[in-house]
């Protein structure tokens, strides 16, 4: 049986002043790749995924849309996500 699985996570540090998106997928328990709106691109932890986030990391229009996810799907949704 094999396991794939993507999280993402919303951090939220004094409301919505300070928000975190991170990405992180993993494969069998093992972490891929992942993206951290601190850092504000992807980093690889196989030799083949350091490979895609380099190129994912190279796409101009794909890497400002994942930076604009913070305000996008975190921010926006501060009222639902939190109690």
């Amino acid at each position: 049986v094999f396991q794939e699985m993507a999280i993402d996570d919303c951090q939220f540090i004094n409301g919505r002043e300070k928000v975190r998106l991170v990405e992180r997928h993993f494969y069998n328990r093992l972490q891929l790749f992942s993206f951290d709106s601190d850092v504000g691109h992807f980093v690889g932890f196989t030799p083949y995924r350091e490979k895609q986030a380099r190129y994912r990391n190279s796409l101009q229009d794909f890497m400002e849309r994942k930076r604009a996810e913070e305000d996008t799907v975190c921010r926006h949704n501060y009222e639902a996500i939190t109690p």
